[in-house]
């Protein structure tokens, strides 16, 4: 049944139109009926009409990174006014994403090539419809925010997972070994007295000890194939005094145990219980080192912690709060560890001595550092140079974050700063944009400014140090 003017009063951007003009949007539309959940509209085909909701509503879902993300819903009485698709004056080419029927749906399109002609019949109602079109980019623009930063809290988090996990799955194993350890020293305890090891001789083995554990770094300038040499040493040494324990050379070589210190530990105890001694000897090493090795994990972990509780500002308010921007950028580096360590990209830190704080929404300015350090490293290849750069006077602090990569190609350059305009492969990235990261600067009374060639390319962020109006 062919829609009436009545029928098209009901509809929120034409109710205030004369029956005449109604009757002619009726004369130059096509009709169409939709049944729940067909499409009205697919990705990538051109737009090419403004279309009337006269009855049902209509899901929007963008097209993003190779999946389709719900919204908006047009209906005749929101903020669409029960229109959609091309609207007059608008810049798409083609449909961003998907468009589907919510119930029964009945459609008017109209076609672009009528456009000149409704403005000359009615330059009022193209102007309803610029507004309409406004409106709808806001509503846009706040959902791709929202939906940006969920997913920048995903990639986040799927990064301090990967991040935890390495730390995390150490401490798991080497729980699993120092127990295991700590059940042996029983027995190998009983061994030396069994054997009538004295007092005094645990005690000079005991110093030994805390002397190779204190001191690190002495063995540590040794090459490979030093260490491999005395590996071998050490254990000819052992299968020369009836000891065929190969852990126990690889122990005592690690921590840089000379052959005349257990030449000294045999004249000691006796070569009699060398055979106790030894095993008691390695075990307690070992033991110790894993505890190390425990804090150290442990460690990384309650630093990522710390990183995450700055980095997301847990304690902000709606205000502008002081922040260092060198602890800020320190932090963020700290969380895209693990990206700079797959590259093995070299970070080169070159920061004013003189900053003061910064008024800022924490939280929001982080992003900025996450997404810029995000982008140069997915622009270097392995190996490469991330330099980040601060230079500061008394009224403000200018960051810049600079790669070596390939660079930006001249004819998107001026574009990277669009809303939805993305080089990155699908999956790839932290979800905020780098509209976002204007708007953010902005936000904060700042710019951002980006050159590039291949092999520079310079992201520039300045920030006033006054909290301004």
């Amino acid at each position: 049944m062919q829609p009436t003017i009545d029928d098209m009063k009901k509809v929120m951007a034409l109710n205030e139109l004369p029956d005449d003009h109604l009757q002619w949007i009726l004369d130059h539309s096509t009709y169409h009926e939709f049944q729940d959940g067909d499409i009205i509209a697919k990705y990538g085909e051109p737009a090419e009409v403004m279309w009337i909701s006269l009855m049902g509503s209509v899901a929007f879902y963008m097209y993003i990174n190779g999946r389709q993300v719900y919204y908006f819903t047009f209906e005749n009485n929101n903020i669409s006014g029960g229109v959609g698709g091309l609207l007059p004056y608008s810049r798409m080419k083609t449909h961003p994403g998907y468009s589907y029927a919510i119930g029964n749906v009945k459609l008017l399109k109209l076609h672009k090539d009528h456009f000149h002609d409704l403005e000359m019949l009615n330059p009022d109602f193209i102007q309803r419809l610029i507004g309409y079109m406004t409106e709808r980019a806001k509503a846009f623009a706040t959902t791709q925010l929202q939906h940006e930063k969920v997913d920048a809290l995903g990639n986040l988090a799927a990064g301090i997972a990967h991040e935890m996990n390495n730390p995390a799955s150490a401490i798991t194993a080497i729980a699993d070994e120092l127990t295991k350890r700590v059940s042996r020293n029983y027995t190998l305890t009983k061994n030396l007295l069994d054997d009538n090891v004295k007092a005094e001789h645990i005690q000079n083995i005991h110093l030994l000890i805390e002397k190779k554990v204190s001191a690190p770094a002495e063995n540590n300038k040794r090459s490979t194939m030093q260490r491999m040499q005395a590996q071998d040493d050490i254990e000819d040494w052992l299968d020369k005094n009836g000891i065929t324990q190969r852990e126990a050379a690889e122990t005592f070589a690690e921590f840089g145990f000379s052959l005349e210190e257990l030449e000294q530990i045999r004249t000691d105890a006796g070569a009699k219980t060398l055979g106790s001694v030894i095993p008691w000897l390695e075990n307690l090493i070992s033991s110790q080192k894993m505890i190390k090795d425990l804090a150290e994990a442990s460690g990384r972990i309650s630093n990522l912690v710390a990183a995450i509780k700055s980095h997301v500002h847990m304690d902000r308010t709606n205000d502008l709060q002081p922040t260092n921007i060198h602890k800020d950028i320190e932090t963020t580096l700290t969380l895209l560890g693990f990206k700079l360590r797959q590259k093995n990209i070299e970070v080169i830190k070159k920061f004013c001595n003189d900053l003061h704080d910064v008024p800022a929404f924490v939280g929001e300015l982080n992003q900025v550092w996450t997404n810029l350090i995000d982008n140069a490293i997915a622009a270097l290849d392995k190996n490469g140079t991330l330099t980040i750069e601060t230079t500061c006077d008394q009224k403000s602090v200018k960051i810049a974050v600079m790669d070596n990569g390939s660079g930006i190609p001249k004819d998107i350059i001026t574009r990277i700063f669009d809303p939805f305009f993305t080089t990155k492969k699908v999956g790839e990235g932290t979800g905020i944009g780098l509209d976002i990261v204007s708007r953010i600067v902005k936000r904060h009374n700042g710019e951002i400014k980006v050159e590039s060639i291949p092999g520079k390319t310079i992201f520039t962020v300045c920030i006033p140090l006054t909290a301004q109006p």
